[in-house]
């Protein structure tokens, strides 16, 4: 027996010398450690010795059999590294210097929007703040002084969810009574104003029009402290605008009605695609509702926890509601808002350079 597991020893090492691929490498393995092959051989012809002898034939067997494994394994990562150093040496060669050629992607152009401003009312001193688009009946409508049956729930067109109490949120105005839960304390106990602003996307069953889409981005915002007027509503809305358009924009300040706030008033923005000409983009009336706003009505700061039943006008604030969508159109003189959603790479690149 230790005669012939010499023998294969030898045989193995000059077949295994010639190897040069791992095809030919795994018929040697096969011809070797497989069930046919001459290690199972070995172990057929050890039942046919005397007992005595079965001891130290079954450890060469097996000894011999650990290093026929272990050389395959080390020709293997040979062959493997030749292999691998041969795809790298026959690698087609460039010149490195050369400029590259490769189509850039960019931010959506809401999403240019809303980031520009965010940094806008950062530097005002505002929070930027997030909230889910599913919400429920309670912060939609009824702590925004909207209750049950109320027939300005008709104006929303709002998408019901299957759960109970669930819906997709109309206005992100449905964030305001989480926001004033969360910030109350620190206006009451330090006399830090509530200055936030909350970028969302919002949901309602429209018909589909240049102007209208069933799917788009609002930001709201509020800001709330003693003594807070009007004046600061306007300072805020015309301090946010100039930044935005780098030029003088005519706007106009006309009454509103929205449950939540009181006096409520509509601020358009004269078309800047046809100049106030009237197009289909502003529905031919040269303007384009950009942001409702108003002062907050004493109902929604007490449901808020911001004031009390004895002291109900304690604190004041003004809220506005920013068309993200519809102020991208005039910034980048979109005609159709259905482009934003449409995934159209033909008209989004042109915004890479943005």
């Amino acid at each position: 027996m230790k005669d012939r597991i010499e023998e294969l020893k030898k045989r193995f090492a000059n077949e295994l010398s010639g190897v040069s691929d791992q095809k030919t490498l795994e018929d040697l393995r096969l011809a070797f450690l497989s069930k046919k092959g001459q290690v199972s051989q070995l172990m057929q012809e050890l039942a046919k010795i005397p007992n005595e002898q079965k001891k130290e034939a079954g450890a060469l067997i097996n000894s011999f059999k650990q290093e026929v494994s272990q050389k395959f394994d080390e020709k293997l990562s040979e062959i493997r590294k030749m292999e691998e150093q041969c795809l790298i040496d026959s690698t087609e060669s460039y010149d490195e210097s050369l400029p590259e050629n490769i189509r850039r992607g960019s931010y959506h152009p809401i999403s240019l929007v809303q980031r520009e401003l965010e940094g806008i009312f950062e530097s005002m001193g505002f929070d930027v703040e997030d909230y889910s688009e599913i919400v429920d009946d309670y912060h939609c409508f009824e702590a925004l002084n909207i209750p049950k049956f109320h027939p300005a729930r008709d104006m929303q067109d709002t998408y019901y969810l299957t759960t109970p109490n669930q819906l997709l949120k109309s206005h992100t105005s449905a964030a305001q009574n989480a926001i004033m839960y969360k910030y109350g304390k620190l206006l009451k106990e330090n006399g830090r104003p509530i200055r936030a602003v909350f970028p969302g996307r919002c949901f309602r069953n429209e018909a589909i029009d240049a102007c209208h889409e069933n799917t788009f981005f609002q930001m709201e915002g509020i800001m709330i402290d003693k003594n807070i007027s009007i004046s600061n509503l306007i300072y805020f809305m015309k301090t946010m605008l100039s930044e935005v358009f780098k030029r003088d924009v005519t706007v106009r300040l006309r009454p509103g009605f929205f449950p939540f706030v009181e006096p409520g008033f509509e601020l358009d923005i004269q078309c800047l695609i046809c100049g106030g000409k009237g197009c289909s983009s502003c529905k031919n009336s040269g303007w384009l509702e950009l942001c409702p706003c108003g002062m907050i009505h004493p109902n929604v700061l007490k449901y808020g926890g911001i004031n009390s039943e004895e002291d109900p006008y304690e604190y004041t604030g003004f809220a506005f509601g920013l068309g993200l969508t519809r102020l991208a159109m005039m910034k980048y003189q979109v005609k159709d808002i259905r482009t934003f959603n449409e995934g159209d790479l033909s008209a989004l690149s042109q915004f890479i350079s943005c």
